[in-house]
């Protein structure tokens, strides 16, 4: 029994290890997944400006605003919020302003629910998550804004 209490120990002290340095990577890994997605995404809606203006017209149902201003708004908060979260800098507003990006893409195309595919649709669910998952724990010690916080107590 003494020495499974050892090892028992001993596995404790490295879940402590990857508890500390783990939850830095992986909430980096996610600002990474989740930003570099929705950053291509407003890539490619700049790419083709008449493109993008023709399916805020024709296809997306943006509520309450008028298609150019919807476009305007979604290819910026496309390619701003990504920056600021693969930095790590105001990570969790830019996460809360990602989610409310996510959130407008699904309300404003419901042609996402009637594919027969609903890997569209997981997609916004799981990046969704994650998002969420980076305004409860923050951006982990991998960020400039870890950085801030650490120069401001000093």
């Amino acid at each position: 029994m003494e020495s499974f209490l050892r090892l028992h120990r001993r596995v404790a002290c490295f879940d402590q290890v990857l508890v500390a340095m783990g939850g830095s990577l992986v909430a980096l890994a996610i600002r990474l997944y989740v930003g570099w997605q929705f950053f291509k995404s407003g890539l490619v809606k700049i790419s083709d400006w008449g493109a993008t203006l023709s399916l805020f017209r024709d296809e997306y149902q943006v509520p309450l605003l008028p298609p150019e201003l919807a476009a305007v708004m979604g290819a910026g908060g496309e390619l701003f919020f990504p920056v600021l979260l693969l930095l790590g800098l105001f990570s969790r507003p830019a996460a809360i302003g990602l989610f409310v990006v996510n959130l407008m893409a699904v309300v404003s195309y419901p042609q996402l629910f009637m594919f027969e595919c609903p890997a569209a649709v997981n997609d916004h669910a799981f990046w969704g998550a994650l998002l969420l998952i980076l305004v409860a724990y923050g951006p982990g010690k991998a960020s400039v804004d870890a950085w801030l916080e650490a120069r401001i107590r000093t």
